[in-house]
């Protein structure tokens, strides 16, 4: 015998949520990999999410390939532009000089790493991290000092959210610290910004050595 409501034994998909998407978005960057069912729910909404941070002077960032979304606040107008300035939702995040360095060393590893092809996630270690830093660096600076101010930069790049850091194998903490490189950062340093990555690092090492050589002479 046949149920009399075949369908109604079936539990429907709960309808996706727009207020959690926002909500979620204003808290930080969301990730495909956090929360699947999520993120697909924020590809079907999508063109209803925008139209809603539009009104907070919000636009969404959404890379369906890479796998990431955030939110950003709209370009100012220009000084001729009668439009009004809207206060800033989102505030901008001043990044010390070395800081900027990492972050632009850790966008040309990531554009080095995707043209080899061979994996999907960069992870580096803290000593990898380092060295990427230490080669900017004339020679003789303290080592130990080095590491520290790195641990230090490290810590605020995962805290800005483009570095994750990954749990130690066995869960120890005795092995040194590994980081995967979050793909968004791709999406704060661009293709243009790339191409003049030579001459910004030729800035970065005279200041670099500038700021060791003061460094030095205090220490004497």
């Amino acid at each position: 015998m046949e149920p009399e409501n075949l369908t109604s034994a079936v539990t429907a998909a709960p309808a996706p949520d727009l207020s959690l998407l926002v909500i979620g978005l204003l808290k930080g960057v969301q990730y495909r990999e956090q929360d699947e069912r999520q993120w697909e729910d924020l590809l079907n909404l999508q063109a209803r999410v925008r139209d809603y941070v539009a009104v907070l002077n919000l636009d969404l960032v959404l890379d369906e390939a890479e796998g990431y979304a955030f939110l950003k606040s709209r370009p100012e107008p220009a000084d001729d532009d009668p439009a009004p300035r809207l206060p800033r939702l989102i505030a901008r995040r001043p990044l010390s000089f070395a800081v900027s360095l990492l972050l632009a060393l850790l966008r040309k590893k990531l554009a080095e790493f995707d043209a080899g092809g061979s994996d999907t996630r960069l992870i580096l270690s803290r000593d990898e991290i380092a060295d990427l830093v230490r080669v900017f660096l004339p020679d003789g600076s303290n080592e130990a000092r080095l590491i520290d101010q790195i641990e230090t930069h490290i810590n605020k790049v995962v805290e800005l959210g483009f570095l994750h850091k990954l749990k130690s194998v066995g869960g120890s903490s005795a092995g040194i610290a590994s980081y995967e490189v979050r793909r968004i950062l791709k999406a704060f340093v661009d293709a243009q910004w790339l191409a003049e990555f030579d001459a910004r690092l030729a800035i970065y090492q005279t200041a670099l050595s500038t700021t060791a050589a003061d460094q030095k002479g205090r220490d004497e």
